[in-house]
């Protein structure tokens, strides 16, 4: 018997060349790549002649990215082969890397994949290849017709969001959406009766999204794919399939554990870190509560910048239902979008005079929704919306159910401060949430369902014998309701909201202050204003006509889609044949709005392209001829500004989980400087004490900065409080070239050590890498050297002669040591233990995943009557 089973398998084993020729030959298969060609064939037709030329983009986030990063970038190239240091002094005065160019060196067993993912084409194309293949997966995965599943594929991949995020550079945001789908796809699959294959592909899809390390996007989905095990479950409670259920559900928590472990580097460092920073600390001190403002995370002001208006969630439907967008990329760089530049406002113009015309060409906008501005709106497609409500009428089953509840929620969700009430039920209890901001992002998750929903609601109608007497009447209703939509804005555009938004207001008013204190006199003050009627005329009547040219063309795409589905339903024509008429309907929707956002004008020449993007300026030629190894440039008008980063150590600069400490420090001694406040010697000391060598002023003056306290000094006392508040207190009056505070809790580390200066006692930097200092201290007595440098409760070692040292935190902010008498060699190396410790997991776990693929494809070939869904 033994003997037989052997053969047997020996016999598949054998088979399996003419296993893999027989898939070829099944439509699914063939079909799938018939269509990642159609696939490849939009995404370099989208960028074209763009991404063939090499033009770029040259995108705001990319560059910042750029900018804060360049500094660990340089050290790399400069010293082939040297471990990545895991922190930077080139922005606030020093911070982890961890969120800023995350790699850790088990990445590079599966980096490789998003390259192959790509297929090879040229930057932009491989990103919006990615999306749609990923898409394309799922859909397959779904047991969704090939032909279906490219219409699918297209939705989701020229949803105008993603479009605009490529413009906008959040190029990891933007890969970590495209591996969800494969990742609910193998979900799916595991629960249809497929548990091998489809815990293989989410544990790989699940991988390469978290590596992607925007966790935002990966949290967001989480909800997605809690609803979908959720309404399987029932499903299974409901048909009595416990023991499939079980199965299914017990492979993909092995996938989940093995996805997160291995990217558990970048997963761990960066929970830790979080609760050092703004997304997961607040500060200690009391007098800075925000009250009810204050979460778990974020505040709740902070959370909801960028909430979606109430009407602005027509845009799903209608894509200038607020105008479009505030800004667009072009030539590199972001150009505020004017009024004046919509369709027909030339020949409106012609009513204002010319003081009139001017105010509105530099201050209104062609964006009139809310008030902190928008690249573009979220438009899923006219033709997606209506299949969308038809395929919560007509499909059947447990992920419909999914589908539809999510679509709600995150539409709710965007909203954020205009609805509140959910907004803070979710902040206050449901883990997490409160991290996260720019709440109108959540909507990704509408752009996933919305499509998903639309296709299986067009595979059931087109496919369904006899689907007009089936399904006409829900046909009728579905499209009748979105074309009414359409319908209203069309002849009713002011139905959607006002034309005259709250920005519009607040600048106004802002330019009519201005003018008051200049002496302007009240009629002309009252001409230069949004409430000037010839102007808000002017301006309702072109931003209605927005509205309206757009709800017409959204009616048309609807009432096109009805013609060909109704000559599929009446016999007129194949089902397949009506599933091309719709999916070019679908890509001429999607395609042509996208265009409005990115575009070739958005691309940069090849001279342009090729040019320096920080070119350096009059300032930082001189800073740069300083040849002392490390100090720092408070730039006063780019304070909060990602650029000065590229060529300096900066004290300002860009990031959103800046430390927690240092923000303090910024709203009681360094905001002063930037906003026109008073300040005070207490603002130049702290200052001083971040070595803070070069001012440039607000008028771009440079000025050198004689009283910047060096790299380190010792100190002659040192005062002890009792807590957060007392020891900021304590730097209004002190002077730290003089005198050290520290909280009471490090007084075990350094009490009694001040003592005063000797002649001679001196203490300076000998070297300088990123994440390596080494000082030269010698003291008549020992003391108590306070550094420069931003303190850190984790991954600093310090050394004095080779011997370990213990930091302590003065100053609210600064590292300080004992240091002994004598001549010594004193060093402080970062090297969190977290990140060797992690490595070696992510590299078994990234090895298992491999494994388990092999498997699962093994399995696939060796027994392909299996394979076929359970149903």
């Amino acid at each position: 018997m033994k003997k037989e089973v052997k053969s047997s398998f020996a016999e598949r084993l054998r088979m399996i060349p003419q296993t893999a020729v027989d898939y070829l030959k099944r439509p699914q298969v063939w079909g799938f790549f018939v269509s990642l060609a159609v696939i490849a064939v939009l995404s370099v037709a989208f960028f074209h002649p763009d991404a063939s030329e090499g033009n770029q983009l040259r995108q705001h986030d990319m560059q910042q990215g750029a900018a804060i990063g360049q500094e660990v970038k340089a050290y790399l190239e400069q010293n082939p082969g040297a471990e990545e240091p895991r922190w930077t002094n080139s922005l606030f005065s020093g911070m982890p890397t961890f969120q800023i160019s995350p790699s850790y060196p088990s990445d590079s067993l599966f980096s490789w994949i998003t390259t192959l993912y790509g297929a090879g084409l040229p930057s932009p194309s491989n990103l919006l290849f990615m999306m749609m293949t990923g898409m394309l997966i799922m859909l397959l995965a779904m047991k969704v017709r090939w032909y279906y599943a490219l219409i699918g594929a297209v939705a989701w991949g020229f949803s105008s969001y993603f479009i605009i995020i490529i413009g906008a550079g959040h190029i990891w945001k933007f890969v970590t959406l495209a591996y969800i789908p494969p990742t609910i796809g193998g979900i799916v699959m595991a629960y249809r009766g497929r548990w091998l294959a489809g815990s293989a592909l989410a544990a790989l899809s699940a991988m390469m999204q978290i590596q992607s390390n925007h966790v935002q996007m990966t949290y967001y989905f989480l909800f997605v794919i809690l609803a979908v095990i959720a309404c399987y479950g029932v499903d299974a409670v409901r048909r009595g399939k416990y023991g499939r259920f079980a199965k299914a559900t017990g492979a993909l928590a092995v996938a989940a554990v093995l996805a997160v472990a291995a990217n558990l580097p970048s997963l761990y460092n960066t929970w830790k870190y979080s609760k050092e920073s703004m997304r997961g600390s607040h500060t200690e001190l009391a007098t800075a509560d925000s009250g009810e403002q204050k979460t778990s995370g974020l505040d709740r002001d902070y959370i909801t910048q960028y909430s979606y208006g109430r009407s602005e969630s027509f845009s799903l439907l209608i894509p200038d239902i607020k105008g479009g967008a505030s800004a667009r990329p072009e030539r590199g760089r972001m150009v505020a979008t004017s009024v004046m530049d919509a369709d027909g406002a030339q020949e409106k113009a012609s009513r204002l005079n010319q003081a009139e015309m001017q105010y509105v060409s530099d201050y209104v906008g062609q964006y009139f929704g809310e008030p902190e501005g928008t690249n573009g709106p979220v438009y899923v497609g006219a033709v997606v919306f209506v299949l969308f409500l038809l395929g919560c009428v007509i499909v059947r089953g447990p992920l419909k159910w999914a589908l539809l509840v999510m679509t709600l929620l995150s539409v709710f969700l965007a909203l954020g401060r205009n609805m509140q009430w959910l907004t803070d039920l979710f902040i206050d209890y449901i883990p997490m949430y409160s991290k996260f901001r720019t709440v109108e992002s959540i909507l990704v998750i509408a752009e996933f369902t919305m499509p998903v929903l639309a296709i299986l609601a067009l595979q059931k109608l087109l496919s369904t014998p006899k689907s007009f007497d089936r399904y006409f009447r829900p046909v009728c209703v579905c499209f009748g309701l979105t074309a009414l939509l359409c319908l209203a804005g069309w002849l009713f555009p002011s139905l959607y909201g006002p034309a005259i938004s709250e920005s519009d207001i607040q600048i106004s008013d802002m330019i009519g202050q201005q003018l008051r204190m200049a002496g302007y006199p009240p009629e002309a003050v009252s001409m230069y204003s949004i409430n000037n009627p010839a102007i808000a005329s002017f301006v309702a009547d072109v931003r209605y006509g927005m509205v309206a040219a757009d709800s017409l063309r959204s009616l048309i795409f609807v009432l096109l889609t009805f013609g060909f589905i109704w000559l599929c339903m009446k016999g007129k024509c194949k089902p397949w044949q009506g599933a091309v008429l719709v999916g070019l309907l679908v890509a001429a929707d999607l395609y042509t709005v996208d265009k409005r956002y990115l575009n070739h004008d958005s691309f940069c020449p090849p001279e342009l392209s090729a040019s320096d993007p920080f070119p350096l300026n009059d300032n930082d030629s001189q800073i740069l001829a300083d040849t002392a190894m490390n100090y720092r440039v408070m730039d006063i008008p780019r304070f909060y500004s990602a650029e000065p980063s590229f060529h300096h150590k900066m004290i300002g600069g860009y990031h959103a989980a800046k430390l927690t400490r240092y923000q303090d420090l910024i709203d009681r001694h360094l905001a002063a400087f930037t906003r026109g406040g008073e300040v005070g010697q207490a603002d130049f000391n702290v200052l001083n004490m971040l070595n803070a060598k070069y001012f440039i002023t607000a008028d771009n003056s440079l000025m050198v900065n004689p009283d910047a306290m060096g790299n380190a000094w010792f100190v002659d006392s040192l005062a002890i409080v009792d807590g957060a508040d007392a020891e900021m207190a304590a730097l209004d009056h002190i002077d730290p070239a003089v005198t050290a505070v520290t909280d009471r809790r490090f007084a075990d580390v350094i009490k009694d050590a001040a003592r005063p200066k000797s002649p001679g006692d001196t203490i300076f930097e000998t070297s300088y890498t990123p994440a390596a200092l080494t000082y030269s201290a010698t003291s008549a007595n020992g003391g108590l050297a306070v550094f420069s440098e931003v303190y850190f409760p984790w991954g600093w070692e310090a050394y004095i002669d080779g011997k370990p040292a213990r930091i302590a935190r003065v100053n609210y902010l600064l590292r300080a040591m004992v240091i002994p008498a004598g001549h010594h060699k004193v060093e402080m190396r970062f090297e969190p233990r977290s990140v060797s410790a992690t490595v070696g997991v992510a590299r078994a776990a990234v090895i298992a995943i491999y494994i388990l693929l092999g498997v699962a494809l093994l399995s696939v070939l060796l027994f392909p009557d299996k394979t076929k869904e359970k149903r």
